[in-house]
């Protein structure tokens, strides 16, 4: 029988950034997947990224993890969103060549020391006293772990529709996960169904480009990683068309036909992504809707068109996509489709991702409730340190709402749970002022220095920004002017006598490093990243020292941790309402019990003053 510290089952974004994490630490990790070339596969949209996505891989780049780098290598479109709206909501988007991005995703993982590829299908666990000990593949094979990352994706028990036909699988071309399925089902977890949906694949050389609207990207692309410098793919522009009032009426005449429409599927599909079908129904008001057509690769002519996700039959599909400006004579590649899949409610799971119930078990991913790359892979990262760490006797980590997107996510999915698949989304983050995309770095790298899971390049690249960034905020807090010499040079500012440093002009609107030189001609030798970096923080500083209240207090009920075994039910005074929700969702500090929907002051201080007491008593 072989042994590893960790095993990771599934070769998706989850489980290639958990495998990638566990051996960063050190752990002998073994990567378990059908296919070693379906490692890194983007089986849906060929893009990374975006508002709050983007955001989630800049925090894993930070930790050094893969992602990003990746994405920068693959990337063929970049993109910052909301560019004209201020930094914290700014969200970095790339489309990706799917062909490079699996190959530099299966070249990484190749090369990372302490990983070991193992093709082959997990159908069983090995379970010992209760805890998950390893896994047990398709041919008998045996392999042990002191810990075990399940990344299923869309495969528990998939099924694909397209139409009024529906077929087992865990994505186009794939099969589902049956045995392991009927596995965790002996776990008693909760589980409930969910589905997503992609849009037929196009021939782009079947499309009339004349006749389309171009978008190309940003004539100085912002990538993902803090370690990339340039882009290496080719560079495109994409396509846009539109929807239009006979494409609606194929979609009405045809609404019975669709899967979901046509009552084949049970699971709950995601609201900020709806199928064509739920726009037309929906949104029926509305005489057109935006198509973005996506090329899948520089050198590949398969189209993504963004926006017309169906379960409709093919023939179907063929018609109202012909209906579009452009696409005439279009011809489909792959028929779009809906897939049906099981997951866990992620209230089974501890901020650290294990599941409470099993110990030596953690899950991350589409198995969780979340919809996208992006939210997979940083829960794959949180998943696969955990592992790592306990594989190594070492304590866990969890991730603070007031230090990551990341904590945010995984805050919300294990208080919470999921109605529909989760989207990441920077109006979820209440501190997202501080929450950046462009101080991801300074947020998190410290702490995977602390790991021990940062490269030497990271380590120094950090050190040497951290190191110019205290040099220009020497300059900028050394001296303090007056109102004469900063409107001398150009800056309107109040006459009211009051003194400012440069770094507290920098907030002020339209106050650049370059207005700031004319003050004080030291400022010349700062480096125009780092310019921009020090603008960004100053622009936000007086509203997160306003913030900075908020944090301590947040900071204060992460630290009243609630044990796992606390008896809801043993306090006087509590609803038996709010006895089931919490018993249910098992918070795992006060700050997570004060998120619990129809929690109430009184409740939150009668929980605490219990939780004192049973503290007093162990201490006693």
């Amino acid at each position: 029988m072989k042994h590893f510290d960790v095993i990771v089952i599934g070769g998706g974004h989850a489980g290639a950034e958990a495998a990638h994490a566990s051996a960063r630490l050190g752990a002998s990790t073994a990567l378990i997947t059908m296919s070693r070339d379906g490692i890194g596969v983007m089986s849906c949209n060929p893009a990374i990224g975006g508002l709050g996505k983007g955001h989630l891989v800049r925090e894993i780049d930070a930790m050094d993890g893969v992602m990003g780098r990746v994405a920068d290598k693959a990337g063929i479109q970049f993109r910052l969103l909301n560019r004209r709206k201020g930094p914290a909501v700014q969200g970095p988007r790339a489309q990706a060549d799917r062909a490079i991005y699996r190959r530099e995703m299966l070249s990484e993982t190749e090369q990372r020391a302490n990983l070991e590829i193992i093709e082959g299908e997990v159908t069983d666990f090995i379970v010992k006293k209760g805890s998950v000990a390893g896994a047990i593949l398709s041919d008998g094979m045996e392999i042990s772990a002191a810990a075990v990352v399940l990344t299923t994706g869309t495969f528990l028990r998939g099924v694909i529709h397209i139409g009024d036909r529906a077929r087992s699988g865990g994505r186009m071309g794939d099969r589902a996960s049956v045995d392991l399925a009927n596995r965790i089902d002996s776990f008693d977890l909760p589980l409930g169904r969910l589905k997503t949906g992609t849009p037929p694949r196009l021939d782009g050389r079947t499309i009339d480009w004349e006749k389309l609207e171009s978008q190309p990207g940003d004539a100085e692309p912002v990538l993902f990683s803090f370690l990339s410098e340039a882009t290496s793919a080719s560079q495109i522009s994409c396509g846009i068309t539109h929807t239009n009032e006979k494409t609606h009426d194929i979609i009405r005449n045809n609404l019975t036909r669709s899967a979901m429409y046509g009552g084949h599927i049970d699971g709950v599909g995601p609201r900020y992504c709806p199928s064509i079908e739920d726009k037309v129904v929906r949104f029926a008001d509305k005489t057109s809707h935006q198509v973005f057509l996506e090329p899948e690769g520089a050198d590949d002519h398969t189209i993504y068109p963004n926006g017309i996700s169906t379960s409709l039959p093919e023939e179907v599909q063929l018609e109202y996509v012909r209906s579009m400006v452009g696409l005439e004579r279009v011809e489909i590649i792959q028929p779009g489709y809906a897939i049906e899949y099981d997951y866990v409610d992620p209230r089974a799971l501890d901020l650290t991702l294990s599941v409470r119930s099993v110990p030596g078990l953690f899950l991350a991913g589409q198995i969780n409730g979340t919809t996208g790359y992006e939210e997979a892979a940083a829960q794959g990262l949180v998943a696969g340190l955990n592992a790592g760490l306990l594989a190594q006797g070492k304590e866990s980590i969890t991730f603070s709402r007031s230090e990551s997107y990341i904590g945010v996510m995984i805050d919300d999915l294990t208080t919470r749970g999921v109605t529909e698949p989760y989207r990441m989304f920077t109006s979820r983050a209440e501190f997202r002022l501080s929450l950046r995309a462009d101080n991801a770095d300074q947020r998190l790298t410290p702490i995977a220095i602390a790991l021990g899971v940062a490269g030497t390049k990271r380590i120094e690249r950090f050190q040497a920004k951290m190191s110019k960034i205290d040099d220009a905020m020497a300059i900028l807090t050394k001296d303090a002017y007056a109102s004469k010499a900063i409107e001398a040079a150009g800056i309107k500012v109040s006459q009211d006598g009051s003194k400012r440093t440069g770094f507290e002009l920098l907030a002020f609107p339209d106050v650049t490093f370059e207005h700031l030189i004319n003050i004080n001609p030291e400022l010349e030798i700062i480096e125009p990243e780092i310019r921009r970096q020090v603008e960004r923080d100053a622009l936000y500083a007086h509203y997160i020292v306003r913030q900075k209240r908020d944090i301590d207090l947040l900071r204060k009920d992460e630290a009243h941790i609630i044990p796992t075994e606390f008896d809801y039910n043993s306090i006087d005074g509590l609803s038996n309402e709010l006895k089931s929700k919490l018993s249910i969702s098992r918070p795992g500090n006060l700050s997570q019990a004060a998120r619990i929907d129809g929690m109430t002051p009184s409740a939150l201080t009668l929980l605490l003053s219990h939780l004192k007491r049973d503290s007093r008593k162990k201490s006693a």
